[in-house]
């Protein structure tokens, strides 16, 4: 009678669910009178979604030429629309120590102090990074860019004639694009390069207005 007693204590608790960490809930998907089924042919059915918004994770693809700089105990800040001119401070947490084959990012987790709630989890932020070495690049418009088979090139006037240079790029800003190796400041380009153009060939440069 006293395991048959507690046998039925412990299935009034079921009518109570606990989470292991205090949160808010920010989803229900079961109503009130609804059944539930928690036999083992039944399929699993989630209750509520429960977020800890103390403390929020964010994941984020750091590129691979700044991977080296992004180790875990490095700052970091976030900043959100909505705060102009505030900045959350944060901590860089975690990486997945490996590049990710398709994008050629680290994966990298920063935590932010978040005890106001001010920052709601799945909200749109931006990242910002401390990192100790610079990478030297240059920005250059898309329409000088040449696609051979022997890769991505651009065409550089040296001694007035045109020599095709091997490029190496890295954020693409839409109508610009980053390169991370190949050209310098110094550099002058040929914009919109014909299909028939090779190295050798006799420029004019023509002077800007």
């Amino acid at each position: 009678a006293s395991f048959n007693m507690r046998r039925l204590q412990e299935t009034q608790h079921f009518q109570n669910a606990y989470a292991p960490f205090d949160g808010v809930i920010t989803a229900r998907n079961i109503d009130i009178g609804a059944l539930i089924d928690a036999g083992a042919n039944a399929p699993g059915k989630e209750l509520f979604d429960i977020a800890a918004t103390n403390k929020l994770r964010v994941y984020i693809n750091v590129p691979q030429q700044y991977s080296r700089d992004v180790k875990p105990g490095g700052p970091a800040y976030l900043t959100q629309a909505e705060f102009p001119g505030r900045r959350f401070p944060g901590k860089i947490v975690r990486t997945s120590d490996s590049i990710d084959p398709v994008s050629r990012t680290l994966l990298t987790e920063v935590d932010v102090e978040n005890p106001t709630g001010e920052l709601l989890p799945g909200a749109f932020l931006s990242v910002h990074l401390e990192l100790k070495s610079e990478t030297a690049s240059v920005v250059i418009p898309v329409n000088t860019l040449i696609f051979r088979s022997g890769g991505m090139q651009v065409a550089v006037v040296r001694n007035n004639k045109a020599e095709l240079v091997p490029v190496t790029i890295g954020r693409d800003y839409g109508t610009e694009v980053e390169v991370l190796s190949g050209l310098t400041a110094q550099d002058a380009i040929v914009e919109n390069p014909s299909d028939s153009l090779t190295s050798g060939t006799e420029v004019r440069p023509l002077a800007s207005h």
